[in-house]
């Protein structure tokens, strides 16, 4: 196949994807023209959007219609409950529920709408902008990355109450889909009797980093959370590689061990896994997980833990492939509906392009057109993202509208089984 007939078969695959999206026709003909915009332009921006459609009308025609269509009520949550459900089945029977509070940093921005302040993660500092709430689901028996949530709000937003309702609302949309499937991993953010309380109510597994100051019964006695952990046995021991932002390796030696612990007020029975190796103050992992002196069972939730870690490439992958933080729609519900899009554009590529085998010819081909000067690295979501930029927007790119001369669906099926590895 050439790369113009590619570029068909993947917006043929865009159309099948959204195929049973729930929304009305104007919506859905959005929602596939901001899926094919995003992954040909690697960008948010209406503007690029329109210009990736190539329509023969004036570009300022494109960019408008799209406007309308993107300040759509509701369309943020619709796209995002879809998504979940469409996930449940790659998700595997225990995945880590990864729940990660980011920012959009807009730091020139002046007209958009319910711009608050918030802490720009990148730099370190105070910024204009909004607040971004992720959820990914990792499967941890396929090692598989499930883009879940991709929910951004605002302080200034009418009707907001705080920030642990933000997170708890992407939380109760992901549970009312997976029930009680998944472990909760949080780092520090989530130590919070505001999260504590409604996963302990609601059956929730979690593994949630804590604080130091943090206050825990063990036995019946109230103790400050690293006093216990500085009192815990730490009976065994494993080398870790870390690797270094200059591309060098450093060897790690942790040690762990772990409480039975409670939270006070509550009965459920807790634990409290302590990891020691990180730096000077041990790592405080509070869990429902039971655990016990088994080094198999105190190290794979160990390696849960590691994992959240891990993800923050793929929290990147969002913000860098799909510049996220580059969005100039001026209204908040065209700012939420955007990131909605941005979650459609990840799942394609994370997840129903990355992950069926009877698309792995696509995969392959958009692998290959990214032209990698050092070979496909270990995160491959990156060279996919710039394949299929190369695929819908190179040279020889077909236009939006056009269809492909497909032949009969039994021969196509058979085409791609012969290529599957």
């Amino acid at each position: 196949m050439n790369m113009a007939q590619i570029g068909l078969r993947l917006r043929e695959q865009m159309q099948a994807f959204l195929g049973n999206l729930p929304l009305p026709k104007p919506a859905r003909r959005f929602a596939l023209e901001a899926l094919y915009g995003i992954a040909s332009r690697g960008s948010v921006k209406l503007s690029e959007i329109a210009r990736a459609l190539g329509e023969p009308i004036a570009l300022i025609k494109t960019e408008n219609r799209l406007s309308r269509q993107a300040a759509r009520p509701g369309l943020a949550d619709c796209v995002r409950d879809w998504v979940i459900a469409q996930g449940a089945a790659h998700v595997g029977k225990r995945p880590l529920l990864i729940i990660d509070p980011s920012d959009i940093a807009k730091p020139y921005a002046e007209k958009m709408e319910y711009l608050a302040r918030v802490r720009d993660g990148s730099k370190k500092e105070q910024a204009d902008g909004y607040w971004l709430c992720q959820v990914l689901a990792v499967n941890r028996e396929a090692q598989r990355i499930v883009p879940l949530v991709n929910h951004l709000w605002s302080q200034r937003a009418p009707g907001f109450k705080s920030e642990n309702e933000e997170v708890l609302g992407c939380i109760d949309a992901v549970v009312a889909r997976l029930g009680q499937r998944g472990l909760w991993v949080m780092d520090r953010g989530g130590d919070r009797m505001k999260i504590f309380e409604p996963l302990v109510r609601l059956q929730q597994h979690f593994l949630i980093r804590l604080r130091a100051d943090r206050t825990l019964l063990l036995g019946h006695t109230p103790l400050a959370v690293l006093r216990i952990a500085e009192q815990c046995p730490l009976p065994y021991a494993e080398s870790v590689r870390r690797q270094n932002k200059d591309g060098s390796e450093t060897r790690l030696t942790l040690e762990f061990g772990f409480r039975p612990v409670q939270l006070p007020g509550h009965t459920r029975q807790l634990w409290l896994l302590v990891i020691k190796g990180f730096g000077q103050e041990p790592l405080m992992l509070l869990t429902t997980e039971p655990l016990r002196n088994h080094r198999s069972v105190l190290w794979d939730m160990v390696q849960a833990y590691l994992a959240r870690w891990r993800i923050e490439e793929t929290l990147r992958f969002a913000k860098q492939a799909y510049q996220l933080e580059d969005v100039r729609v001026l209204g908040y519900q065209s700012l939420k509906n955007m990131m909605a899009m941005a979650l459609l554009a990840m799942f394609f590529a994370m997840v129903h392009l990355g992950q069926q085998t009877r698309l792995a010819i696509l995969c392959h081909h958009a692998l290959t057109a990214a032209k990698r000067l050092f070979g496909i690295p270990d995160f491959r979501f990156y060279a996919i993202a710039d394949g299929m930029r190369q695929i819908l927007y190179g040279r020889h790119r077909p236009a939006f509208g056009a269809h492909s001369r497909q032949p009969p669906p039994l021969l196509q099926l058979e085409l791609f089984r012969l290529a599957a590895p």
